[in-house]
């Protein structure tokens, strides 16, 4: 590979679980070099290599400076926090680096500002990086145009301990893309819980169930039960570089682009 065809890349999160993912899959890309690593400043990582782990050195060190960070990188990709992820973009904006991002749980302004932003720099967001789970996607529009009638849809989900955020930014964009295909409004028809005497299922609602525990990656499956007959969608993730090898397909998809705001589905060609 030569400089000029070189994808340089920085990482922020450098120091958590998905940050020292996507810095091992940058690290093992032939066509990839890892130009800078971000973390918070209260982070003990900072000023380390964040290849270290891996037993190499990267020249880099993990910033908590956004232009430090960004200043000698084309992509930045970005599994943070909400607040975390706008801050590094209107740095992106400034310095003219576009970004991948696969943080999850944005507010319906937050993902304006992203819009915003993306008419300055080119922008890859979804809420879940895998091939597999985008191809689900694709799945799940065909199903709920064929079973549009006579099908309840439930759509259950599972993740970590840790997780912040519920349902997941998946299991939200699955029901986006049904009610869409349904020619619904997924805040109109969204049940996001069930206690009590709930009375009969509304046959036009888009049910989520939502399971926490132990170490799950990420499971997803939709549900469309008819009479007679179940059918389940399911993609089940047993570990995170499907994400981070996603990404990376992501900010080659970017690469030559100044402006934009773009998903999977146009990475993968899907739409």
């Amino acid at each position: 590979m030569t400089e000029s065809t070189l994808h340089h890349i920085c990482v922020a999160g450098a120091s958590g679980r998905m940050g020292r993912m996507l810095i091992e899959a940058v690290c093992k890309a032939d066509d990839c070099q890892l130009s800078g690593a971000l973390d918070l400043p209260s982070s003990p990582a900072v000023g380390m290599d964040p290849a270290a782990f891996l037993g190499l050195s990267s020249g880099v060190a993990i910033s908590a400076n956004l232009t430090t960070g960004l200043n000698h990188a084309q992509a930045l990709i970005d599994f943070t926090r909400p607040e975390g992820t706008l801050a590094h973009l209107q740095a992106c904006r400034t310095l003219g680096v576009n970004a991948v991002i696969g943080t999850t749980g944005f507010t319906d302004a937050q993902k304006q500002q992203i819009a915003d932003l993306a008419q300055h720099i080119a922008i890859v967001m979804a809420p879940n990086m895998s091939v597999g789970v985008n191809v689900t996607l694709k799945l799940l529009e065909l199903a709920a145009k064929s079973l549009n009638t006579g099908y309840d849809i439930e759509i259950i989900e599972a993740h970590h301990r840790h997780k912040v955020d519920a349902p997941s930014g998946t299991a939200l964009k699955m029901g986006e893309v049904i009610a869409n295909a349904l020619g619904r409004n997924l805040k109109d028809c969204a049940v996001y819980a069930r206690e009590g005497v709930t009375g009969e299922r509304d046959p036009s609602s888009i049910g989520f169930a939502t399971i926490r525990g132990g170490d799950i990656v990420g499971d997803h499956t939709v549900l469309f039960a008819g009479t007679g007959e179940r059918i389940e969608i399911s993609h089940k993730s047993g570990s995170r570089v499907s994400y981070a090898e996603g990404s990376l397909r992501a900010v080659r998809f970017l690469k030559g682009r100044t402006s934009g705001l773009y998903d999977m589905a146009d990475v993968l060609n899907l739409k």
